[in-house]
């Protein structure tokens, strides 16, 4: 089980807004490690290094290393607090895993393709209805992201969940039916699109009023 992102982490002896409080004051940001068959800890985490994490982009719903005093365990970071102004980090939930453990977690969806697609030549645009698809697939196995090929798409034609190629024990969620990720749409369906999206909120409003 591999992972890019390694934080250090202390143990809180204060807990509740006094320790808290205390934790930030030393440049570290307030945890609670939660999951499996152990107890709740609180715990502070760098905030340098939480910094970093955040700034890779794959710091939330991914497989994550810990370590205190020399030893290590796997977690996926659950939530994450912000500061409503400074959008500093206020709070972190971070929730114990192992290896084989089946997890639910939110993959992104990246697009290949659009250069050469005949759709989008044509004028048409990529109209992306999920750019995530959550997955059940094993901590250990957690992909970075899901790709979409739409290179051979004209206007009209879609990417369904099938058409992704997924790892071979991740299944999505939503088993029922074969969801669209994206579809390719002319002008015309764009504009009729976003002129419906306006209509109903002007309804909306007045319904209100």
């Amino acid at each position: 089980m591999a992972t890019d992102i390694l934080l250090n982490v202390e143990l809180r002896e204060r807990t509740g807004k006094g320790g808290s409080r205390q934790a930030r004051r030393e440049n570290r940001v307030p945890a609670i490690l939660y999951g499996g068959k152990e107890a709740p800890v609180s715990i502070s985490l760098d905030r340098i290094e939480i910094l970093k994490a955040l700034n890779t982009g794959k710091f939330l719903s991914n497989l994550v290393e810990i370590e205190h005093k020399g030893k290590k365990q796997f977690v996926i970071p659950q939530d994450v607090q912000f500061h409503p102004v400074t959008e500093v980090a206020l709070h972190v939930d971070l929730y114990r895993v192992k290896e084989d453990q089946l997890v639910k977690v939110e993959v992104p969806v990246h697009f290949t393709g659009e250069d050469v697609s005949p759709g989008i030549k044509r004028g048409g645009s990529l109209n992306i209805v999920r750019h995530t698809v959550e997955l059940e697939v094993p901590a250990g196995h957690i992909p970075e992201f899901l790709t979409g090929d739409v290179s051979s798409l004209d206007i009209g034609d879609n990417v369904k969940i099938s058409n992704i190629e997924l790892p071979k024990d991740a299944t999505p969620t939503i088993t029922d039916r074969d969801f669209t990720i994206a579809t390719i749409v002319g002008r015309t369906a764009s504009a009729k699109a976003d002129d419906a999206e306006d209509d109903a909120a002007e309804e909306e409003g007045e319904a209100e009023a």
